[in-house]
């Protein structure tokens, strides 16, 4: 009897404790997301996704046993004024922990203003690994070190094994510097490949004028639009080009605010690249199961036109699960400590097993095709990735 009752006290005082509310003072975690300017429709959703982690973090023991605070600026989508917010969340606001901003150019802003402290800096949406120098910078952005090859090596792969190859290829890209980069990518390994590049036009990032563009791509009359878009972009030309009786047979966008361009009438069978969508195999990757109705009853309440978890939800809640696991292991907050633990071991995610020990911290590509298909994102190649019954549908 006593030795049962010991037993007893014992579970329920385990119990307890594993379900104590932290306490203590915050761990203060410290970031900037463009929640206005012309890339907030996409940073949105990495808002909901980080507040959902954060409150899910302090609804069990928090981190190290105490509640996280996520201190959330504005940065505009103006990378200068990046930099000089990091500065100030570290030099001012004193945050023990950074988290990275939305886009390539404001990451390198911040990346910038890590390194001068020797911060730990997990980020989630960098797209030219190759100016990521700091060694202390953690990427879930999944392309793996050369993007710029690798993603339309997928991308003509997927439509290399349709009935009907493209031919001919038309390349329309924002001079947004990961945008470009991967849309330069494009026309090299379009052109190894045998295809003929019939159009390559860049435009100023936060470009109101589509009609020019949209006339260029029509007068090329491609097989195949390559579109390096961030946000809205895809959807504005889309909607020049149908204002001049013109529809791509075929159009990918790069970096599309995925719910519009899900929703559009006119982005009808349109292309992207995913490090996950809601269904096998991705459901069972670490985390998916959890996340998935909690942001879309969150994203539901913000009015978020498609409140489904993808590649943007996927790759902040990564970056999260990397910061919350080295933490965790260690039980540190000393930055150089995290760093090393990140750089030696593997985080099981919900974008899969990430590694940070090849070249600038970046691990494998990731990445796979979908393709909006009755106005939802399913992964469509590699073909052992795709949704269940589906394919890549024909123009």
């Amino acid at each position: 009897m006593v030795r049962g009752a010991l037993v007893a006290l014992i579970l329920v005082t385990f119990a307890a404790t594993a379900l104590a509310a932290p306490a203590g003072p915050p761990i203060r975690i410290g970031g900037t997301l463009a929640l206005t300017g012309p890339l907030a429709p996409t940073a949105l959703l990495h808002k909901i996704a980080g507040e959902i982690y954060v409150d899910e973090l302090n609804k069990g023991n928090g981190l190290l046993g105490r509640p996280v605070e996520w201190g959330l600026l504005d940065d505009q989508s103006k990378p200068d004024l990046t930099r000089s917010l990091y500065e100030k969340l570290i030099t001012v606001d004193k945050v023990d922990l950074l988290m990275g901003p939305y886009a390539t150019s404001g990451i390198l802003a911040a990346m910038g203003v890590a390194q001068r402290y020797q911060k730990v800096f997990p980020h989630h949406s960098f797209g030219m690994p190759h100016l990521a120098k700091y060694e202390m910078h953690f990427p879930t952005a999944a392309f793996g070190p050369e993007p710029n090859r690798t993603v339309p090596t997928t991308v003509f792969d997927a439509l290399a094994a349709t009935s009907n190859p493209p031919k001919t290829v038309a390349i329309v890209t924002s001079k947004f510097s990961s945008a470009q980069f991967q849309s330069s990518g494009a026309k090299e390994v379009a052109e190894k490949r045998g295809l003929k590049v019939v159009l390559y036009l860049e435009y100023e990032f936060g470009n109101r004028d589509w009609g020019a563009l949209a006339a260029r791509v029509k007068d090329a009359n491609p097989d195949f639009l390559w579109i390096g878009v961030l946000g809205l972009d895809g959807n504005q030309m889309l909607e020049a080009m149908k204002k001049l009786d013109y529809t791509p047979p075929r159009h990918f966008h790069l970096f599309p605010a995925p719910g519009p361009l899900a929703l559009a009438p006119d982005a009808k069978n349109a292309l992207s690249v995913t490090v996950f969508e809601e269904h096998p195999p991705f459901m069972s990757n670490a985390g998916a199961a959890k996340l998935v109705p909690l942001f879309r009853e969150r994203a539901t309440k913000a009015n978020v036109p498609y409140p489904y978890v993808e590649t943007q939800v996927a790759g902040s809640w990564a970056a999260w699960q990397c910061l919350e696991a080295a933490v965790t292991a260690t039980k540190s907050l000393d930055d150089k400590v995290l760093a090393q633990w990140l750089k030696k071991n593997r985080v099981d995610t919900i974008i899969g097993k990430l590694r940070f020990d090849g070249p600038n911290n970046y691990g494998d590509d990731l990445f796979r095709v979908k393709q909006v298909q009755d106005g939802k994102w399913v992964v469509v190649w590699p073909r052992e990735f795709a949704a269940p019954g589906a394919r890549l549908l024909p123009p």
